[in-house]
Parts: C-alpha cells; structure tokens; sequence
C-alpha cells in the first residue's frame, strides 16, 4: 500500500511522527509511506488552497517532503507532482495536536486536507489527538493516538466503509484525552455541536500603541449531546465520523421548494 501522509501542525510537529509510524504499520513492510506536510504550521486554515499565488516545494530527505502551504495544498502537491505517476492508496492527515471534534471540523486544516483527498477521489482518513487534564502532562501526550492509530485505520479499511459517490466519504477520527490504556474502544459518531466554544476576536495594544486582534476559542471540555464526537471523547472513547464535502441540508429541500412554488 502506498500512503500519503500530511497535517496542518507542520512538517516538523511531533504528531506527524506518531502519524507517520502508524502509517508504515498500515503500509506494512512492502508498502511506501510518502510525506508532504505545510512547511510551517497551518492550522485552522480549513480547505483553503493557494489559488492565486504559487507553493514552493521543497524535497528534505527520501519521500519526505515540505511545501509552502496549506493541508489542501499539500495534498495537490502530492497528487500532482510528488506522485504524478504513482498515486497513493490512502492519504492520512495529522495526528493533530488537538482535537477536530465538533465545531472544531470546520476551521481544521486537517480536515481540509482530507476534503480534498476525497474529492480527487481518494481514500482519505483524519487523525486527530484531543488534550485534557489526564494526558496533556503525559511523557507523550499522543500516546492515546499512537496506541490505537494502527487498529483504527486498519478498521476504516473495510471496503464497504467507502463509496463512489461524487462527493466521497471521509472520516475524521478524534482519540481521546486519555492515557492509552485508559482507551474504551471505538465509537461511531455524529458531529457535535459545543454551545460555548466559538470562537471571538480579542483586541490588545501593542508596546507600540497599535492594536491587535487575536482569536481565541472556547473551553473544550464540555461535552456535546450523547452520540456525538466531543461527548464520546469525553468518555474515553475513540470517535470516528463519517463526513462528506456536499454542505446541503436535505431535509430542508421540500420545505424550501414549497415555498419557492
């Protein structure tokens, strides 16, 4: 199997070293594990793409790779130049240092990553490590992912798990903010919806009188309702959603069609 691995945290952060272990287990011993991850860190970029200016890409060491810019853009690169004639089986995206649970999937450059896999129509699966009190001052704070990574992907294998839709599935899987042995299992789970954790703008002066605007987030702590990615976390639990790029909302379709008539 030939993966292709990238995140939005940069090429140097330490969960694309956990991602890029669980992908030469996946890729067993004949498989290739290639990298293209953002030069510098990209996160909460989304699906962007560099459309209106080029991305320089530069090659670090065998089948390693880091590129000017986003996740998405990573992808691309990947697709389109490093693996032009060779395309990979799977790409894998993160482990991101964080959690991309609910409300936190739409801002993900880990995710944008994945949307972009699976419109060019591959198989592409995201990884990402929730934090909290019981691991964050863990000697490795990723050790949930690195415990359960293997087995998780291996599992999301299953051909029947995937499609030939236009708009292909993806998954976005979220280990929990646990030590590894403290893991339940896996859960399958709907995005949910935190009702305090969006994010705000917060002004500062400078030194030099100027102000600024940093964004913040919300506490991510709190649970989302039962069922759902945040609340199964929570509970130990390693959350795997499936997701698509299409955003309509079809249960709104008749309704909007008949007030439209």
């Amino acid at each position: 199997m030939r993966i292709l691995i990238t995140n939005d945290d940069g090429i140097n952060a330490p969960g694309l070293k956990v991602l890029t272990d669980i992908a030469h287990a996946v890729a067993g011993p004949e498989g290739e594990v290639w990298t293209v991850a953002p030069a510098f860190e990209q996160s909460g970029v989304g699906h962007c793409i560099s459309y209106t200016h080029p991305t320089m890409i530069a090659e670090l060491s065998d089948r390693r790779f880091a590129a000017e810019g986003s996740p998405a853009d990573c992808v691309l690169a990947g697709l389109y130049d490093v693996l032009t004639d060779t395309p990979p089986d799977l790409i894998l995206s993160g482990v991101n240092r964080g959690n991309n649970a609910a409300e936190n999937t739409l801002y993900s450059g880990t995710i944008g990553a994945c949307i972009e896999g699976a419109l060019q129509g591959v198989r592409s699966i995201a990884l990402s490590q929730f934090f909290g009190p019981d691991n964050a001052n863990l000697e490795n704070p990723f050790e949930a992912a690195a415990q359960h990574g293997t087995a998780t992907v291996q599992a999301l294998l299953n051909d029947s798990l995937w499609d030939d839709a236009d708009y292909k599935l993806f998954y976005n899987v979220n280990f929990p903010p646990v030590a590894g042995e403290a893991v339940k299992g896996m859960a399958a789970t709907t995005q949910g919806f935190r009702t305090n954790a969006r994010f705000r703008a917060e002004a500062q002066t400078s030194p030099t009188g100027r102000k600024f605007l940093w964004v913040r987030g919300g506490p991510q702590q709190e649970p989302t309702a039962p069922g759902t990615d945040a609340a199964a976390n929570l509970e130990g639990y390693i959350s795997v959603t499936p997701m698509r790029a299409d955003l309509t909302d079809y249960d709104m379709m008749g309704r909007l069609q008949g007030a439209l008539t």
